[in-house]
């Protein structure tokens, strides 16, 4: 039954997909191009770009917003920093920066023996890489000089350096540290998209992590999912998922959600769950579903994500422009005493957001507070994206604390290892080098942990994974899992390019396997 006021839900679809970020929308884009009958549905509502004000504190729906427990030596920060409450999901708020993983990041443990060897490798997500960055419309560089190999060049040019970029390209250069535009998902240049029409070039704008108010970014919305509904794909907003249906011989067929205050239910062939890497591993607890091998909601992982902060001299504008516009992977490999690595990002920050981080990270209050925050416009900001190694102290489990709908609020365990300690000290003080040959002056660290990661691993062995290497759940029929929460290992890049990538080639997989068992 329909809930009051929203549209009757299509009759058992074949595929069910719970989720619309980057595992869930260019999947479902996939499969309704096959010619596949397909919903999704998501928690959040739609926030198209004419609706998106320059306002961060207007902006706050689109984050996952509700609460969950954090536990452990480094206890993770949620909402703002990783979580998206809408159609798109984290894209909507994501700062767009789409690095590829390296061909070694998918072998750490072969190349280190410490953390897990992903089950494939770079050359068979390749092409999965290159038709996600052609179609969602990257700029970035005609020469990378870190990586694998590539079929193509970036689609578009790169933007344009903000202010701390130009800063840490000089600063870089005077101790030898490569640096090169990075790669975006931020069209330098006008772009149509199928099932959506023309997006603009980018205004420069600079409040990617508030929502794109032109449709330059390429947030799911504005791409997989526009060419989802343009083939006949049904996505169902408002509707957060609290159950999956099962049948008598254990086999998912379907879910139960809340839309409109009222409790509905939704039959399915088959159910792809995309709640990303807290929310899926929820449910399934919940159900002790997928679960023999007892590694649904372990691994847990997120990025070493310091961040260095200091005053210049340069009027520089914080607000303007792409936020990470500039990237170094010299810091890929090769750091004495630890195992993975780092990328150096530049960084721009919206107001508010400055101004939350440096009171909480300094302690910094009253008249002091007011005196720096009316330098704003000098502030200049770089950070890494680092490498973070799968531990059994780190993990997702039920608390006994109940949420507004009756259910238990997930508990987060998260202590940084040794090895992530060292990778942050050293990134932290070539950070404080770099900005010390810039001028900056005031200088002050933030220590955080970015994305969530890992909880229902990937893998050959159905005794230490909760997923086939397509995504297939290994003793569960009838599920499916695409989001990060399937990563094995964190990479050292951002991860929402390898996501969507991953969601392409588990979409491929699907449809094999519904064709093979029609």
């Amino acid at each position: 039954m329909a809930a009051e006021g929203r549209p009757a839900l299509p009759p058992a679809p074949d595929v069910l997909v719970i989720g619309t970020g980057a595992g869930g929308a260019p999947l479902l884009a996939r499969l309704a191009q096959a010619g596949l009958r397909v919903v999704a549905l998501e928690a959040g509502e739609r926030h198209p770009p004419a609706g998106i004000a320059t306002d961060e504190v207007a902006q706050a729906a689109l984050f996952w917003m509700d609460e969950r427990l954090a536990a452990g030596g480094d206890p993770v920060g949620f909402g703002r920093n990783n979580s998206g409450r809408g159609v798109g999901g984290s894209t909507l708020h994501f700062t767009a920066y789409t690095p590829r993983a390296h061909p070694d990041d998918f072998t750490l443990r072969r190349d280190t023996g410490q953390g897990v060897d992903w089950p494939l490798g770079y050359d068979e997500l390749e092409p999965y890489y290159d038709e996600v960055e052609q179609f969602i419309g990257v700029s970035g560089p005609a020469e990378y000089p870190w990586g694998g190999p590539r079929s193509a060049p970036y689609r578009h040019p790169p933007l344009p350096l903000n202010g701390a970029a130009r800063l840490m390209e000089r600063a870089c250069a005077e101790v030898g540290v490569r640096t090169s535009p990075a790669a975006n998902a931020v069209l330098s240049r006008p772009q149509e998209q199928e099932g959506y029409g023309t997006r603009p070039a980018c205004s420069n704008r600079g409040f990617c992590q508030a929502g794109c108010s032109t449709g330059a970014k390429a947030s799911l919305d504005v791409t997989y999912l526009a060419l989802a509904e343009r083939h006949g794909a049904v996505i169902v907003d408002g509707a957060q998922v609290t159950a999956l249906l099962t049948d008598a011989s254990g086999r998912v067929r379907g879910a139960r959600f809340v839309r409109a205050g009222r409790e509905e239910t939704l039959e399915a062939g088959t159910v792809v769950l995309a709640a990303g890497a807290i929310e899926t591993p929820r449910l399934l607890l919940r159900q002790d579903l997928a679960n023999s091998s007892g590694q649904v909601g372990r691994n847990f992982m997120a990025h070493v994500g310091v961040q260095v902060w200091g005053l210049v001299e340069d009027d520089l504008r914080p607000y303007k422009g792409v936020p990470g516009g500039l990237i170094s992977e010299d810091t890929h490999r090769g750091i004495p005493g630890v195992v993975g690595g780092y990328l150096l990002q530049s960084l721009g920050v919206m107001p508010v957001t400055y101004a939350t981080q440096f009171a909480r990270g300094t302690g910094t209050w009253g008249p002091a507070l007011i005196d720096h925050l009316s330098r704003y416009n000098h502030v200049a900001g770089i950070n890494v994206l680092g490498d973070c190694l799968p531990y059994e102290h780190n993990y997702l489990e039920l608390s006994d604390e109940l949420d507004a709908r009756g259910l238990p609020k997930p508990r987060v365990h998260f202590t940084f290892g040794e090895n992530e300690r060292r990778m942050s000290a050293h990134a932290e003080a070539l950070m404080r080098d770099l900005w010390a040959r810039a001028g900056a002056r005031d200088v002050w660290a933030l220590p955080r942990a970015a994305h969530t990661i890992g909880t229902a691993r990937m893998g050959e062995d159905p005794a230490s994974s909760v997923i086939d290497p397509f995504g297939r759940a290994h003793d569960t029929p009838g599920l499916w899992i695409c989001d990060n929460s399937t990563f094995p290992s964190a990479l050292a890049v951002n991860p929402a390019l390898t996501q969507m990538a991953l969601s392409l080639r588990t979409a491929d997989a699907l449809i094999t396997h519904l064709k093979e068992t029609a």
